[in-house]
Order: C-alpha cells, then structure tokens, then sequence
C-alpha cells in the first residue's frame, strides 16, 4: 500500500502579529483542542505570536513520551494566536486533503506513540517540523475523507448536545436545592436519624468495603490475611456509613449509601445510622446534600480534636437541612438519576468517539491498498 509524505500537502505557517492588533492568544491542550493558556501571559506586546485561521494547524513540538502530542485544529471564525515556541501549518489544498480528516489521523493513540517514539532532543524529546512533514498518511479520495469527517462530526455534536443538556439539568438541579431552603426552612437531620452498630457475628460476611472520598462504598484496600471480620460493622441496604475523621481526608468527608441489595461490612472505626422513617426523608435525597461541596466545609469546619479532627456522631446529628414533601424529594432524586444517566452516555460516547477514529483510518488504508491493487 502506498502512503502519502504529509509534507507534500501541508505548509508552515509563519504569518506573526506585527502590528500587535490581534490578542486572542490561546494555548493546546492534550485533549487536541484550543484552550485558554495555562499560565500567566504577559499580553502587552503579543507581536511575535502566530496568527493562525480556521481550519488550520497548531502543535507543541516538545512533548512528555508518556503523554499525547498537544495539537489542535481551529475552529474560531477570527483569528487567534499561539505561542512563537509552537508550530503553526495548515493544508495546502483542501480539496485534496481535508483538514479535519487529518485531524482524525492526528488524533489516534497510534499517532501519538509513533510521535513520541519519533521525537528527540538532548534535553527534552521534540517532534520538529521535518518529523511532521515526514509522516506518511492514507490519502483516499476526498468525498471518502468527507464522510469520514461527516461520521466523526456528528458524534461530537452528540457528545456536545448530551454535554449541554447535562449542563441544564445541573443547574435546575441546583436552582432547586438552593429554593428548597428558602421555602421549607432547615431542620436538624438528628431528628430523621439513628446510630446502628451490627457487627459481623452473625452475618459472617466477607464483603468488606471502604468508603472513598466521592461518597462512594469501594473495595477494601486492606491486607484482611488471617484477620477475623466478626467483630466489623454491618451497614445494611439503605443505610449509612462515614469516616468521622476528616483531617486526613483531603477537605472532604467521606460518606456512603449502600445502595446495594445485600449489606457489606466495613471497619469498626466508622460511624454507622439509618434513617428512622423513608416516608420523611428518602436516603438517596440525604446522600444528595451529603455530596454538595457546601455539607464537605460545613463538617471540615465542625471537625474537632487534639490529635486528629473528627466529624462525630454528634455533630452529624446537628446537621441541618431542608426537608421537603417526600414527592418533592422523588423529583429531585429523579432529577439527579438523569444526570447520571446522561453523564454516563457522554463517557460511552466520548469512548466511541476515541475507538472511532483508528476503525477510519483503517478503512481509509483500506481503500488506498484497492486502488493500488
């Protein structure tokens, strides 16, 4: 099969900001996007930036061997400008190579391991001009690159669409919240809550947990090896559990729902509780106010001790917040089960989308290897 030297289709771009009336500087992220820069700018003389237009190239030429090569395709409809330490090119003839098409090559992991084996510095690995130029790409007809583009497009209109509406379901999600306290007022959670303390004896379960920062049961990281579990707590379906120490947790406090259909055990340092009437205060509506970064500094804050602070049982009984009609707190619920859903969606899709890309470029060898034959 024969490919095509990049460096006959593309062409360096060397255009700079001399007269410095241009100032929409930004940087390359390692997601192959334009992004705001990273780091401080000094903006009052950007002259010896490059100007580079829609549908053109930029890229970070020294790069971490370990990680993707910073490069992305503009998609602004004015002109922007990137750093004199990168390089700039575009495609010399649109109709024969589509920038975007060269985009999705540009994109795959495939590219971005044979850039870093390619890339070399004494001091730090660079994947020059000349090792750009050099790459040898498929080149199938240029209606094949267009439904290529097409394909690869209308996934990422997806992925933007499911973004936004995620977006919009965020925020009634919090509007919600934040008018749930101006209109049922705050109540102490102690009164919608009890301690439990089942130990391991009789249930005899090996299901040990951890409970992660997220407010999430994990698997235990624990060496259990000849260690009885009998005398551990047992957290049962719909119930609570929480590390009451919080100053070794990174500001957060760690609290989880066994959302699950059987019960776990945990360690017997943790604190456990139930709720004492579903019909008042659902756990998945509790869970959703333990998650907001608000409940992390209110209990960080109210965390006490000489040695290590801790959120005790106590204070989790002084917690106040509103509790609305419980068909209130079903929407609500109902609201966030929503934004997982699309939340997960976007993760498959944006999986898709990255698994897309070399399933095209096969095809693209595809065709070139027919046209040989």
């Amino acid at each position: 099969m024969k490919y095509k030297k990049l460096g006959d289709f593309i062409q360096r771009i060397t255009d700079k900001n001399n007269d410095d009336s241009l100032d929409y500087l930004v940087g390359i992220s390692e997601k192959k996007v334009f992004r705001e820069p990273a780091g401080k700018v000094n903006r009052e003389n950007l002259s010896n930036h490059f100007i580079v237009h829609k549908n053109e190239f930029a890229y970070i030429p020294r790069m971490n061997p370990f990680k993707p090569l910073a490069l992305a395709l503009s998609s602004y409809e004015h002109p922007i400008l990137v750093s004199p330490s990168y390089v700039a090119f575009k495609v010399i003839n649109t109709n024969i190579l589509h920038p975007q098409y060269l985009l999705i090559y540009l994109s795959r992991e495939e590219f971005d391991r044979y850039a870093a084996f390619n890339a070399w510095s004494s001091t730090r690995d660079t994947f020059d001009w000349i090792n750009m130029q050099n790459i040898e790409i498929p080149l199938p007809p240029i209606e094949k690159q267009r439904e290529y583009v097409k394909i690869y497009g209308n996934l990422l209109k997806l992925i933007d669409n499911h973004e936004n509406s995620f977006s919009d379901l965020q925020l009634i999600s919090n509007t919600f919240t934040e008018n749930l306290v101006k209109q049922y007022g705050m109540k102490e959670l102690g009164e919608y809550i009890q301690a439990t303390d089942e130990r391991n004896h009789e249930l005899g379960s090996s299901d040990l947990k951890g409970i992660s920062i997220k407010k999430k049961f994990i698997e235990s990281k624990a060496n259990m090896n000849g260690v009885s579990l009998d005398n551990y707590k047992v957290v049962q379906p719909e119930q609570f559990a929480y590390v009451t120490v919080t100053s070794r947790n990174g500001e957060k406090l760690s609290i989880a729902l066994n959302d699950d259909w059987k019960p776990c055990v945990i360690s017997s340092t943790y604190q456990t509780f139930k709720l004492t009437d579903k019909s008042k205060l659902l756990p998945e509506f509790l869970l959703l106010w333990f998650k907001r970064p608000e409940f992390d500094r209110y209990a960080r804050y109210n965390s006490w001790g000489s040695a290590r602070e801790t959120f005790d049982w106590s204070e989790m009984q002084r917690v106040r917040l509103p509790v609305p009609p419980i068909e209130v707190q079903k929407s609500i619920v109902e609201i966030h089960r929503a934004l997982q859903s699309r939340k997960k969606l976007t993760q498959k899709l944006k999986k898709i989308t990255k698994e897309i890309s070399p399933v095209l470029i096969k095809n693209a060898k595809d065709i070139c290897m027919e046209t040989v034959i």
